[in-house]
């Protein structure tokens, strides 16, 4: 058996599409098109590309982007006062700020300082307590992505067994939180979980987000299960060529499971796309709108 490949940039294109497509109705109702706001701290090469990504994506989509690109020594008062000057800014639906912050710099008071409803990253702890508690609010995007692709594929997840590999704050938590209010039967696994592979075994569905290359072997899995690896690390091979690969071996799980994403083109792109989800999603409701139709 060969499993399913769950192509990530595909779906991204089609949410990417349906986000466009619900931009001129709230332009017209509006006056204006959404408006993302990233905010960028330091020279930090992954952060620039992914922002660059994000400012694309915003562009092509029909919204506004908008773009503060910030010297790595600014202070943490500067910062905070720009996030409260978007904050006050009605133009702006969304706001993000780009992590790692420099050390100097207190990133969960950054976080927080950011308005829950501009809140399209879902960090905000009044946003993770909307989510907690199954009341509307803006959900992390890679938990999103990673709901949005297994519905598709899986259809109703009720009573599934789910096993969620990590608990950070940015997917773990909110995985298991999403996959709870789908009426999966949801584990959360980390760094003390004893036996995590027999764990494994008994799962329908495995999200791994654990940041371990390779973590979970294919021996690991239940034929036929559903694999979402949020895992992004990159290796040096024996020939000194480095290489991206998730927290699952893919070349062994892929003849076990029945669907897995692949690392990369899996779980990144629908991180972008749910972004722009959110921030559209976002300004229907600072707006007093309805969200558009499939994308609530």
């Amino acid at each position: 058996m060969t499993a399913q490949i769950i192509d990530g940039k595909a779906f991204a294109a089609g949410l990417l599409q349906q986000v466009a497509d619900a931009v001129p109705a709230f332009a017209a109702a509006r006056g204006r098109v959404p408006g993302l706001a990233v905010v960028l701290v330091g020279e930090d090469p992954g952060s620039q590309v992914y922002v660059r990504n994000k400012l694309t994506r915003t562009v092509a989509a029909g919204m506004r982007s908008i773009e503060h690109r910030l010297a790595a020594d600014v202070t943490e008062a500067e910062l905070l006062a720009l996030v409260a000057a978007l904050n006050a800014d009605d133009d702006v639906d969304g706001i993000l700020v780009q992590l790692p912050l420099p050390r100097h710099i207190a990133e969960a008071r950054v976080l927080q300082a950011v308005d829950p409803d501009k809140d399209v990253d879902g960090f905000h702890p009044v946003n993770a307590g909307r989510l907690a508690s199954g009341l509307p609010g803006l959900v992390p995007c890679t938990p999103t992505g990673c709901l949005l692709m297994l519905k598709a594929v899986v259809g109703d997840l009720s009573g599934l067994d789910a096993l969620v590999i990590g608990r950070s704050n940015i997917v773990g938590k909110p995985m298991a939180a999403l996959l709870t209010a789908a009426n999966a039967t949801v584990t959360i696994a980390h760094s003390r979980t004893r036996d995590l592979a027999e764990h494994c075994r008994r799962a329908d569905i495995v999200v791994a987000a654990v940041g371990v290359p390779e973590l979970v072997r294919g021996d690991w899995i239940k034929p036929g299960a559903t694999i979402i690896d949020v895992g992004m690390n990159r290796i040096m091979d024996e020939d000194g060529k480095t290489r991206l690969v998730g927290d699952v071996a893919f070349a062994e799980a892929v003849v076990v499971a029945g669907a897995i994403t692949p690392v990369p083109g899996g779980v990144g792109p629908m991180t972008i796309a749910c972004l722009l989800r959110n921030t559209l999603v976002a300004a229907h409701a600072r707006a007093g709108l309805p969200a558009p139709v499939g994308l609530a």
